[in-house]
């Protein structure tokens, strides 16, 4: 007997099958919603990407933003195109230190604007990139990267579930199962922002206005800590040799973009609790930024140094909220314009 399946028979498990889905999605959308959740574009690497290559495509001579994930919050893009009239590229990662981004640009000859670094002392010092998948993707993107990306971004501003925090498997991981007796897992960062197609930031409401939810985010950010009297004297050795790698690094790709007659400024945005107490202590301004300041010759702004740039409001310690990262934001631009013009006078004299 003929064992074939007609396509007439197919239909109705194929209807079925596309209700259930188009139900279980549904629910989950709703679901997420119901808990704040609102849609975003991914903060891929892909993303990262387009906005990298805006620089090889004709906008070469604009600011460019760099640094760690204080540079997504505390930089808002609205706020400084609208004082500069010139809306800055964000090339700005999470978890990453920005000194690759420098020497990247230092050999790019599209690159002719002005390049604003991020300094996160704890990452930048030690270099560590936790996003540094992006770096590859950049120059080396398959056509199926490609199109997935753009493919996914034709969802984004319209699903609020479609975001890594919300996955299936990620909301399992972090339920409170019961552990095996030794065994430890460490939390994973939670969502903390909104992104725009040209990656512009905006913290999530719900670590403003949930106390819970930004308790989870300092627990995480404090999680591992080991104060530095516990440390070995051979770790202890190889941070600091690392450290002054970084600097090196760093001086290095500014020499070299200088020479190119592109201005480089490096900023140290704030930070509060366990962040008050670990980058101090790990890497003293005087042994990291203020050397970081004079080999560089660079134009530093340093949140310390400003009252127009103190008193502001970081929910998790770490990052600026939507309204105060656009208050920071202005302030931050008229410091930079006052400051750049001291140094031109100077160097006139």
């Amino acid at each position: 007997m003929p064992s074939s399946t007609s396509s007439s028979d197919l239909r109705p498990a194929a209807l079925i099958a596309l209700i259930v889905t188009s139900l279980l999605m549904g629910g989950w959308e709703a679901y997420w919603r119901s808990e704040g959740s609102i849609p975003s574009y991914r903060n891929s690497d892909g993303l990262w990407a387009m906005q990298r290559r805006r620089i090889d495509h004709g906008d070469g001579d604009k600011t460019t933003l760099t640094g760690s994930s204080r540079v997504f919050f505390d930089t808002q893009l609205d706020v400084w195109e609208k004082e500069s009239g010139e809306r800055p590229i964000q090339l700005a990662l999470e978890g990453t230190s920005p000194v690759s981004v420098m020497e990247s640009l230092a050999e790019d000859p599209d690159f002719t604007g002005t390049l604003i670094v991020g300094v996160a002392p704890n990452l930048f010092f030690s270099g560590f990139e936790y996003r540094g998948s992006a770096f590859k993707q950049y120059p080396f993107e398959s056509p199926a990267h490609w199109l997935g990306q753009r493919i996914s971004m034709l969802a984004e501003p319209y699903l609020a579930f479609y975001h890594p925090d919300y996955s299936l498997f990620t909301v399992i991981k972090r339920q409170a199962f019961p552990a095996r007796a030794g065994v430890e897992f460490d939390a994973d960062v939670r969502r903390l922002a909104t992104y725009s197609r040209d990656r512009a930031a905006r913290m999530y409401s719900k670590v403003e206005e949930d106390e819970a939810y930004a308790e989870i985010a300092k627990q995480i950010w404090a999680q591992n800590f080991v104060p530095i009297d516990e440390r070995s004297e051979e770790e202890l050795k190889g941070m600091l040799e690392n450290r002054n790698k970084q600097i090196e690094r760093a001086v290095t790709a500014t020499a070299k973009l200088e020479e190119r007659g592109i201005e480089v400024i490096f900023v140290r945005n704030p930070s509060e609790g366990h962040y008050a107490i670990s980058e101090p202590m790990y890497n003293p301004r005087a042994e990291t930024w203020d050397v970081l300041i004079e080999k560089t010759g660079a134009l530093g702004i340093h949140w310390m140094d400003h009252e127009e740039l103190q008193g502001f409001w970081l929910p998790e310690w770490s990052h600026m909220s939507g309204s105060e990262g656009d208050r920071y934001t202005r302030a931050l631009y008229h410091v930079v314009q006052r400051e750049r013009a001291k140094r031109q006078d100077n160097s006139g004299e």
